[in-house]
């Protein structure tokens, strides 16, 4: 027993001398371990902190090459397509037959999506002149302006244009700025609780809604002129005159001038006295014979001559 009890305490003791350098090892090489981690973690920061100085010139250049185009980000945008443009055209062509001229303009601007806003017609002859009004989509308007010169002899052509953008989106800003107006006029409304402020409320209401109203139809104008162009095109004959001649100034201008007015002024004249001379002859001719009569007869008491009475007899004288 004894014998046993000693081998006991001796596998024991060997256990635990083991157990006690196996923890001598493990702590060592926690240590160990610890300080490469700690050379490696400063190893790797000085390898962070060098990459960033050494790219620095790199990333300053990339920063100056884009600084241009962060700017330019914020800049309005430029481009035609983007802006409200209202289209105005006006041209004058000459061809052989007025009336078949029109009808293909009309097919032209009916192909390019728009239709005839006005149509007016002078004479049915050689000298007749047809004047459209068409409407034609934004878009269309450059193609349209080249087929109603194809038409004829292209006389004249004038195109205007003018940018609304900043003034669309001005009424954009006012229109939003006024239905919060308006809603707010109307929330105060629901909670009036006297007459008076009814009453008061209800016209600002009316009023801001008018003018939310105007507002919307500008909009709403400005939106048709720049989705529909203008195009007025005069379509004339091949007798029919030249466009309007340039004014002219001067003396002999003047005179030719006065001289048409005069010759105007009298014939106005001439027309009024042919028109009133059937009225004097009807009326005048029995006014005269009415007159000579009365006048003859105050005449004709004056032709009898007076009866003389006698003269007077001198009463006698008595004798003394």
């Amino acid at each position: 027993m004894t014998t046993m009890g000693a081998g006991m305490d001796g596998q024991v003791g060997r256990r635990r001398g083991a157990l006690l350098a196996a923890t001598t090892l493990a702590a060592a090489l926690a240590v160990t371990g610890c300080g490469a981690d700690d050379s490696g973690a400063r190893d790797t920061a000085g390898s962070a902190a060098e990459a960033p100085a050494a790219n620095g010139g790199e990333a300053g250049k990339d920063a100056a090459a884009g600084a241009p185009e962060a700017a330019g980000a914020g800049a309005p945008d430029l481009r035609v397509d983007q802006r409200a443009i209202i289209y105005t055209g006006t041209m004058r062509v000459q061809v052989d037959d007025v009336d078949v001229a029109a009808r293909e303009a009309t097919a032209v601007a009916t192909r390019a999506g728009g239709f005839v806003g006005g149509d007016q017609r002078r004479s049915a002859d050689a000298d007749a002149v047809a004047e459209l009004q068409l409407r034609v989509p934004a878009a269309a308007f450059t193609g349209v302006v080249e087929d109603l010169a194809k038409l004829g002899r292209q006389q004249s052509r004038e195109i205007d244009t003018q940018d609304v953008t900043e003034e669309t989106v001005d009424l954009d800003a006012r229109i939003t700025s006024q239905r919060a107006r308006v809603d707010s006029a109307r929330r105060l409304l629901a909670r009036a609780t006297s007459i008076t402020d009814l009453v008061s409320l209800e016209n600002e209401l009316g009023r801001r809604e008018a003018d939310l109203a105007s507002l919307e139809a500008k909009k709403r104008r400005l939106a048709d002129l720049t989705a529909l162009s203008t195009i007025t095109v005069s379509l004339a004959g091949p007798a029919a005159k030249a466009t309007e001649e340039k004014a002219e100034t001067g003396f002999l201008v003047g005179l030719k001038g006065g001289w048409k007015a005069f010759v105007a002024s009298l014939t106005v004249l001439l027309t009024v006295l042919g028109a009133l001379l059937p009225w004097l002859v009807a009326l005048g001719v029995p006014v005269a014979v009415l007159l000579v009569v009365l006048r003859r007869r105050r005449k004709s008491p004056a032709l009898v001559a007076p009866v003389s009475a006698p003269p007077p007899v001198p009463a006698a004288r008595s004798a003394p």
